[in-house]
């Protein structure tokens, strides 16, 4: 008989299981790919943004599902307790833009191996076992059966499997099916941070093409407001969109009907509007006896190209010289705004964040434990909460790991 088992290796289950340890518990760790943090270690292009230099306010701010649930664990380890955490470790850390933390070294791999460490040094015990089950008895958790049968019992267990996203890194939904093994509701599994489908012939004409420092904003056309907007990267691809600035705006859409949203891009967000004027101008000027189609290479991307001149509405084969001002004005608004429709998401396995999960009225949000059976405790991405992009997903991981670490 031990203390607890965590089951699941990733930056919950580690931090759990480093809590847990260190305040004196004998403490197993279940990982059934026998590596732990294979998730964590590519998060960020494996660069991993451990968390965001804000307050609690803030922090709660970028939380869109059940953030009150988070209003005591992130007091009691917030991010700055993780950003001394690390450091303490010896992981030097720096702040980038959007307050988004990152290891100095730009390697997620130190924050695995410094969590390993903190585990190690505490005494906990590694299996490379799957969990097939929970063992209970008279409404208290007794333990775990692994899938090879056999039974490995404890005083408490804490579920940190993760969610339904990277499959290939051990996130299978198992976590969902020990909650439901104690009457716990799921709520529904949906994509977040994940790219977005577009129907649009126009994306897979430009499969391929990486936009920088474009500004792309979501609108929802049902209430005419803009959902999200920042500056950044995206890239085409023959389903739709990806890149950070789609991801982020992915996970804007708690709600999705199709027809409803759209993406508008801003080519040239860093000129005013009589800049890019004047810019369009200068173009036409050097190429005043050009066709209108050859004239754009200088301001456009190549593949960009023939689709804003069709959108324009201006006949490819136009001399330069013959554009009229209001057509003039068609390509700038074709630069300023370019839309394109959103029509679903990419699989869930696609996703970096799964949402929905264990619902939270269902946990104690001081301790992270199931008031349906005592002894069991769940924390990380497999709980029915999520962050946007930026570090508070991660955030998440470690709050709910420590409370639950803490408190077992």
């Amino acid at each position: 008989m031990t203390d607890v088992i965590v089951i699941g290796g990733g930056p919950a289950g580690m931090m759990a299981a480093a809590t847990a340890s260190l305040y004196g518990k004998k403490t197993i760790l279940l990982e059934k790919n026998g590596r732990c943090g294979r998730k964590l270690a590519i998060t960020g292009k494996g660069r991993c943004n451990v968390t965001n230099d804000c307050d609690e306010t803030v922090f709660l701010e970028n939380i869109p599902t059940n953030p009150k649930f988070l209003n005591s664990v992130i007091r009691a380890f917030g991010t700055q307790d993780t950003k001394k955490w690390f450091e303490e470790r010896g992981v030097l850390l720096k702040t980038e833009r959007g307050n988004r933390v990152f290891p100095k070294s730009d390697c997620a791999q130190d924050i695995v191996e410094a969590m390993l460490r903190a585990c190690k040094e505490n005494g906990v015990v590694f299996y490379k076992k799957e969990a097939e089950s929970l063992l209970c008895e008279d409404g208290s958790v007794q333990g775990v059966l692994c899938k090879d049968g056999e039974r490995l019992f404890s005083h408490s267990v804490i579920v940190a499997t993760g969610g339904m996203s990277y499959p290939l890194t051990g996130s299978t939904g198992d976590g969902y099916r020990f909650a439901q093994q104690v009457g716990h509701t799921i709520a529904e599994i949906k994509p977040s941070l994940v790219p977005l489908v577009s129907f649009s012939e126009d994306c897979r004409d430009m499969q391929g093409l990486s936009l920088r420092n474009v500004k792309a904003a979501l609108w929802d056309k049902s209430t005419g407001k803009v959902l999200f907007q920042d500056l950044g990267e995206m890239l085409f691809t023959h389903y739709g969109m990806s890149g950070p600035l789609i991801l982020s705006a992915s996970s804007h859409i708690r709600i999705f009907e199709p027809g409803r949203y759209e993406i508008r891009i801003n080519l040239k967000p860093g000129l005013d509007d009589k800049q890019l004027d004047a810019r369009i101008l200068r173009d036409f000027a050097k190429y005043a006896n050009r066709d209108f189609i050859n004239a754009l290479l200088d301001l456009l991307p190549k593949k960009m190209i023939p689709i804003i001149v069709y959108r324009s509405r201006i006949p490819a084969f136009t001399k330069v010289n013959n554009i009229t001002k209001e057509q003039r004005r068609a390509l700038f608004e074709q630069i300023r705004c370019f839309r394109i429709p959103v029509d679903g998401f990419r699989p869930v396995e696609e996703a970096i964040i799964t949402a929905g999960g264990v619902a939270c009225n269902e946990i104690n949000p001081r301790t992270m434990e199931s008031k349906l059976c005592a002894g069991l405790y769940f924390a990380g991405e497999v709980l029915d909460v999520d962050g946007y992009t930026g570090g508070f997903n991660l955030q998440i991981a470690f709050s709910t790991g420590y409370a639950a670490g803490i408190s077992c």
